[in-house]
């Protein structure tokens, strides 16, 4: 399957056919969407949103929800506000999200199937992480993305004159719902 991509790849730079995606580092719309990494939002979303190549930042995370308060997510979205000029923060839940419902137990098993050893997994326990939490997901994608914009809300690196909203979208038709 690499092969296939690089070989796309050349054809693509030789034909210049990046041309129509050139901008630059900066969003056009001062806009940071943090959502899910699932594939039907790959092009659903922008399209659904009216967003071209270089309106917005995309953080892709699974089930599109802020998880920890000092992880990636978030510095990603304090790198857009400080470095890039972000404003707006949107966090986008969708419909029939694979992350929700997520079993912990079962991931561990799925590990453990895989190769990832009991002394792998218990080294992480050690380090203080409770992998069965870290690996959790949520039950209501709604409330999980209620719970990530009032955690950015009252963040303590984010200032209060960037605007956080919750939003889902229906990963069918591309339809938004305001999360209140």
């Amino acid at each position: 399957m690499i092969e296939e991509i690089l070989k796309h790849n050349r054809e693509f730079v030789q034909s210049k056919a990046y041309e129509q995606y050139i901008t630059n580092k900066y969003p056009d719309k001062k806009i940071a969407v943090v959502t899910c990494m699932d594939t039907r939002l790959i092009q659903l979303l922008p399209a659904a949103m009216g967003f071209k190549n270089g309106d917005i930042k995309i953080i892709k995370v699974a089930g599109g929800v802020i998880s920890h308060p000092f992880g990636s997510a978030v510095r990603s979205l304090l790198v857009a506000i400080y470095e890039l000029g972000v404003t707006e923060i949107m966090i986008i839940g969708h419909t029939d999200c694979g992350a929700q419902h997520m079993d912990s137990q079962a991931m561990i098993a799925h590990m453990k199937e895989r190769g990832i050893t009991e002394t792998n997994i218990d080294m992480l326990r050690y380090c203080g992480i409770d992998v069965e939490a870290w690996l959790t997901s949520f039950d209501n994608t709604e409330e999980a993305v209620k719970e990530s914009v009032e955690l950015l809300r009252h963040h303590p690196l984010i200032p209060a004159d960037v605007r956080i909203k919750g939003l889902l979208i229906d990963s069918v038709t591309g339809e938004l719902s305001e999360l209140v």
